[in-house]
């Protein structure tokens, strides 16, 4: 299973984001959910600050593009196979640094992506 960096965590249930952290616990995946508001989703307390996480295979973002750019070095520090950049958060900018440093992106829909069974 892909260790996940949910980036925009939440605890509200109406944000795509605490569906996403709920949807790939369900399909046995590891999640580090960072959010900027303390709380818990899914069992899990969601990260205020940049949490050193080993092994992460996959940052799925829920972080508006104008947003992202005081966490580039987090994001590309921590050298993910890969970025999903979900609808929204799309980054040309970031996508070309993450591509740079052999990250591929992903223009995507994690919900969909675990739904259809290509994540």
């Amino acid at each position: 299973m892909k260790k996940t960096l949910v980036l925009g965590a939440t605890d509200n249930p109406a944000r795509y984001a605490y569906r996403a952290v709920h949807q790939l616990k369900s399909h046995g995946h590891e999640v580090v959910p960072v959010g900027i508001r303390k709380g818990s989703v899914a069992g899990l307390e969601i990260r205020n600050d940049r949490p050193a996480a080993e092994g992460v295979d996959t940052v799925t973002l829920y972080v508006g593009p104008q947003n992202q750019p005081d966490w580039y070095d987090y994001i590309l520090d921590l050298n993910p196979k890969r970025i999903i950049f979900n609808p929204g958060t799309e980054n040309p900018e970031l996508e070309e640094l993450a591509q740079q440093r052999g990250i591929q992106t992903e223009e995507a829909c994690t919900l969909v992506m675990l739904s259809v069974g290509q994540y």
